[in-house]
């Protein structure tokens, strides 16, 4: 958030910025952080709107959809726990079967001994056929002798008897539906078909008039069903379809009721658990709609001591136990023949139904591409027993927009405020919350809430705000190396990017401290060299001296042909920006020196160059007009700067520092060169020249100095012969130190012309 603050200020001013300006003043970042903040925030809330209006229903994202499915198939498989005692087995129409028994459809009397050897030889509690017998199984040979019973042979008493006996035999339908009577048998039947056809079980309930039309059951307008001979032979019926198919084919729900004009009728797994536990009443639970007055929420279905979880549709989720394969497959041809165990079917719920090719009915689940069709009622008729149906309640809704909302406020708020690694540690940290607990309610109490949504919702976000946020961030850099690169160091500007907080484009007051460096008598070695020349030379020594600036950390202002301006504690700010603009001015100093061999070399003219540092208090920021701009220091402490540079001649040093900065540093030893009076300021400053740090300054050179401070001291109180003697005595020790005769002059005048009496020991320079 620092650097976006900071990098606001460029894209708000971007249409007043020409190819050459560097950046205008005339908005400040304030505003800009504020277009660039609330524009982050506008994304992220959009995107969280979106989300919000996929779940009202106002604007459907099927991709959303798309992956809940696969939220809800990736919790499934996560969490599969096979019944420890399945009570469910399925009695396959086989390739063994057919092999020995035929194609299919077989004759009715096979089935009626299949039926027959289930209960009586095996004593199984109830079966359920995951088959239809629309059609009549008539013999050819019955429908001769009928033909004949009622022709020419109808009065042969004989014949009659016979043929009496032999139809018993011959109409297997019949034989079929003596095997279904007074057992718990459970015919499968088709609903939502184009005709009505066959026999409907009778409906499981008839709706009363009170939430008749409140409940919005699937209401189908046809029927494929059973022969009526055999339905009304059996114990019940179900229908097998599943109108409640996902959009991308997957069974993970199924209907356990439809409405049929006005009867409610029972799947056949609801049926079969139903019949294996006594037919206990089918009880409805609802609750009324906070969203349609006359419509009711079917949450429960109620079958004795147990409760089914179901959608307003009276659908459930399907509660795979494991792949295909997890219940017991027998083959139909052994329990015809009896070859198979019958301990191992005693009070076993049976399902009827075919896995030959040809005639297995195959669906995609969320388990695997192609499963049985018959396996998917075996799993509700366990889910049911064991209670294990998962739960998706009404208010699964409301908890969704719920967690969006406040997903989608928080981390709207927070990601802009954290840098990049905390942003990601923050989101990774709330996609684990919600992932365990999700998957905690999904094991602890049968409940399927929301995931993808919220899930795809935190990564949007993060995506956004991180992809925003880098993008800027670069297009930040970019800028900021445009800026101040050819002023300040490569690293500085790193670490520039990094505290944008202390960067103020529109001007402040800062202590500060200013560096001004100018090559003596360069009028003259310009006039005497060749222009190309003059630019090599002068490329030659401006380029150690920025060097040293920037290793200083300092920030260059400007290039004034042979001059150089650079200031310290801008734009980020320096606690020791004195001390680092000495140091600079120390290693400039003697870097210019350096040079002497290679300037000889090339037959350049010997540099000499004048250096001031002042410290004090400056106005810093971009300073300009529409056209251009520049990142500049103003104020009093850098005009006294500029002045003291051009005292360098006047004294014969090579740096000069204003008093702040001599007191700013105490850890250098000063000579004190006078109290000037510069142009334009009435109030007399005391200037220094810097000799180095103390430790490094020897002894000789320390008790010169304590000499000449002692000669100030008398030449300020008037006393010329005691200060003439102090210096005098220097002089002749140092003779080349232009200071000393500096002083030694002034004496002689002053003993001619004193000054006046208000004279403070200062000198006035009328000169820039």
């Amino acid at each position: 958030m620092a650097l976006s603050k900071f990098l606001c200020y460029f894209f708000y001013s971007d249409s007043t910025r020409t190819n050459n300006s560097k950046h205008t003043a005339s908005h400040g970042p304030e505003n800009s952080v504020d277009i660039q903040r609330y524009t982050r925030y506008a994304l992220s809330i959009a995107i969280t709107g979106v989300f919000l209006a996929h779940v009202i229903g106002l604007f459907p994202v099927p991709f959303i959809d798309t992956l809940e499915h696969q939220a809800y198939d990736a919790r499934l498989k996560l969490t599969l726990t096979e019944a420890t005692e399945k009570q469910v087995v399925i009695i396959d129409i086989d390739e063994k079967s057919l092999g020995e028994l035929g194609h299919w459809p077989w004759n009715r009397n096979i089935m009626a001994h299949i039926v027959d050897n289930l209960f009586d030889y095996y004593r199984i509690k109830t079966i359920g056929f995951d088959i239809v017998f629309a059609e009549a199984d008539e013999d050819e040979g019955a429908k001769i002798l009928k033909q004949m019973a009622s022709g020419p042979l109808k009065n042969d008493e004989a014949f009659i008897r016979e043929y009496s006996d032999a139809m018993s035999i011959l109409q297997r339908d019949i034989t079929f539906a003596r095997s279904l009577e007074n057992r718990k048998t459970i015919m499968g039947f088709v609903l939502d078909t184009d005709t009505r056809k066959g026999t409907l079980p009778e409906p499981v309930a008839v709706l009363e008039q009170s939430v008749k039309g409140r409940i919005p059951f699937i209401k189908p307008q046809g029927y494929t069903a059973n022969l009526d001979i055999l339905q009304q032979s059996a114990y019940s019926g179900g229908f097998f379809d599943n109108p409640l198919l996902d959009a991308d084919g997957v069974f993970r729900r199924m209907p356990l009721l439809q409405e049929f004009e006005g009867t409610l009728h029972e799947s056949l797994a609801l049926a079969v658990a139903r019949t294996a536990m006594e037919s206990p009443r089918l009880e409805l639970i609802v609750e009324s709609s906070p969203d349609n007055n006359n419509e009711v929420l079917l949450e429960w279905l109620k079958i004795g001591d147990v409760v089914i979880p179901v959608d307003d549709r009276a659908g459930i989720l399907v509660p795979y136990v494991g792949p295909q394969k997890s219940f017991d497959y027998i083959s139909a041809i052994d329990i015809l023949n009896r070859q198979y165990p019958a301990e191992k079917l005693k009070d076993k719920i049976a399902l009827f139904g075919a896995t030959a090719p040809g005639l297995l009915d195959l669906r995609t689940t969320p388990l695997e591409a192609t499963f049985p069709g018959i396996e998917i009622h075996a799993n509700i008729v366990q889910g049911i027993l064991d209670q294990t149906i998962m739960h998706q309640p009404g208010y699964s809704a409301g908890f969704e927009f719920l967690m969006l909302l406040v997903i989608g406020l928080i981390l709207t708020f927070l990601l802009p405020l954290l840098l990049p690694l905390w942003g990601l540690l923050a989101s990774v940290t709330v996609l684990a919350l919600i992932v365990i607990s999700n998957i905690a309610v999904w094991q602890l109490y049968q409940l399927v809430l929301p995931i993808a949504s919220p899930l795809l919702l935190i990564v949007l976000i993060f995506t956004l705000q991180m992809t925003y946020g880098f993008f800027v961030e670069t297009r930040g850099k970019r800028q900021l190396a445009y800026l101040f690169g050819q002023y300040v160091p490569p690293e500085l500007v790193d670490e520039m990017s990094k505290n944008m907080d202390e960067i103020k484009l529109d001007g402040e007051i800062r202590e500060m401290t200013v560096l001004f460096t100018d090559v003596r008598n360069f009028t003259h070695i310009s006039e005497s060299m060749e222009p190309e020349e003059l630019t090599r030379l002068i490329n030659g020594f401006l380029t150690p001296i920025t060097r040293v600036i920037h290793q200083q950390r300092g920030t260059i202002d400007k290039y004034m042909g042979d001059a150089v301006m650079a200031f310290w504690g801008a734009p980020l700010e320096d606690q020791q920006h004195a001390l680092h603009a000495l140091q600079a001015a120390m290693q400039i100093t003697e870097g210019i020196k350096e040079l002497k061999p290679e300037f000889e070399a090339r037959g350049w003219p010997e540099i000499k160059i004048g250096i001031s540092v002042n410290t004090g208090e400056m106005n810093v920021g971009n300073k300009g007009s529409q056209f251009r701009v520049d990142y500049t220091i103003l104020g009093d402490a850098v005009n006294l700067g500029s002045r003291l540079e051009g005292l360098t001649k006047v004294y014969g040093v090579d740096i000069i520092v204003g008093e702040n900065t001599r007191h700013a540093v105490p850890e250098f030893e000063f000579r004190e060169l006078d109290r000037v009076k510069v142009k334009g300021k009435d109030k007399p400053v005391a200037i220094y020249e810097p000799l180095g740090l103390i430790e490094n300054v020897d002894k000789e050179v320390r008790k010169n100095l304590k000499q000449f401070h002692l000669g100030l001291k008398h030449y300020r109180n008037r006393r010329w012969d005691d200060a003439e003697q102090e210096i005098f005595t220097l002089s002749r020790a140092e003779p080349d130190r232009k200071i000393y005769q500096i002083y030694l002059d002034r004496i002689i005048r002053f003993r001619k012309h004193p000054p006046p009496e208000y004279w403070d020991g200062s000198i006035s320079f009328s000169r820039k």
